[in-house]
């Protein structure tokens, strides 16, 4: 019982998750750093999409096929591991100098991934005051 808590896929889920939204952070502040430089083209992290591919969760139309509410049901197929990919967007220009950095829009994403981080963390930390919990009861 115990090895099915602390090597849950739960936890592999979530810090895969911390990663992209550390490497996100990164990137967001890179682009932000950049809003002035001519030429320059913003990237973004790509993550959350890729692993709803990789639990199967959606089929080739975006539709939910299958959901896991329980580990007891049948375990949902792997089909590899999801990593953050970070990908440059060139197909737009959002000033003369050939920028495609919105510093508002970028400011929000910083503020959006903060968060989902920020939630990432709390439940990893309640996952782990489970698993306390269940060592010390008698």
């Amino acid at each position: 019982m115990l090895d099915q808590l602390v090597n849950a896929p739960v936890i592999d889920y979530m810090s895969r998750g911390m990663s992209a939204a550390n490497l996100r952070h990164e990137v967001i502040s890179n682009n932000i750093a950049n809003v002035n430089t001519p030429k320059f083209k913003k990237s973004d992290v790509v993550f959350e999409s890729l692993l709803a591919k990789e639990l199967g969760l959606f089929d080739e139309q975006g539709k939910l096929e299958v959901v896991r509410t329980h580990d007891r049901h049948m375990p949902i197929p792997m089909k590899g591991r999801a990593m953050p990919e970070v990908i440059m967007d060139t197909s737009t220009t959002m000033r003369t100098d050939k920028n495609n950095v919105d510093i508002d829009k970028e400011m929000a994403n910083l503020a959006k991934n903060q968060i989902y981080f920020n939630a990432l963390a709390k439940e990893m930390g309640s996952h782990f005051q489970k698993v306390k919990t269940i060592i010390t009861s008698k």
